[in-house]
């Protein structure tokens, strides 16, 4: 049984020439790039080092909780990517649970911005979540994300503010109602210790 489909190569000779998709030429005058916006690549530099954490967290986020767990941890900052990512190493001592996590973090020289993501040492394989997203403006950091919580979507905010050369804080906060109203659940006042 003879097959009706013609050979590829026939089919690539018989195309007409000014039908195939353009090719890049090398000799084509490239398009301008766009300037990079750098204003924010170096607004992490100050985390990078080893540093002792004091955290404060909700019990339960999103409950009307009033309780607060409080317990220490380290964190290790490093550069990667010659400056546009970085890697935290994070020791979370909860009582009875001492865990690990990595906070990476990426620049956008696009928007200006980093995104950050979470992954929880607890849950390797689980999904990384969508990152948040934002920028420094006046010494603070404020990212978003949309995520959701058992179930339901919320709104994500971390504030990077009261920076120094020695000290900073972290804060986490969640949203119900798309931004309107915000409920903190977990802060971290950092210290550095080299």
């Amino acid at each position: 049984m003879q097959s009706s489909q013609v050979p590829l190569a026939a089919a690539v000779l018989a195309t007409p020439m000014g039908s195939a998709a353009p090719a890049h030429s090398g000799q084509d005058t490239p398009q301008p790039m766009e300037a990079a916006n750098l204003t924010g690549l170096h607004d992490f530099d100050f985390l990078v080092g080893q540093w002792q954490g004091h955290h404060r967290r909700l019990k339960e986020r999103l409950a009307g909780s009033q309780e607060w767990v409080e317990f220490e941890g380290t964190l290790s900052m490093r550069k990667l990517m010659d400056g546009w990512a970085n890697v935290d190493d994070n020791v979370l001592k909860l009582p009875g649970d001492e865990y690990r996590a990595v906070a990476l973090r990426a620049y956008d020289s696009k928007t200006g911005e980093w995104a950050i993501w979470w992954l929880d040492g607890r849950n390797p394989f689980g999904e990384l979540g969508p990152p948040v997203k934002g920028h420094f403006e006046n010494g603070v950091g404020i990212f978003y994300a949309d995520d959701t919580l058992r179930g339901q979507p919320i709104r994500v905010r971390f504030v990077w503010s009261r920076i120094t050369s020695t000290s900073a804080r972290w804060e986490q906060a969640f949203s119900p109602d798309g931004g309107m109203t915000w409920e903190t659940n977990w802060t971290m006042e950092f210290r550095r210790v080299s």
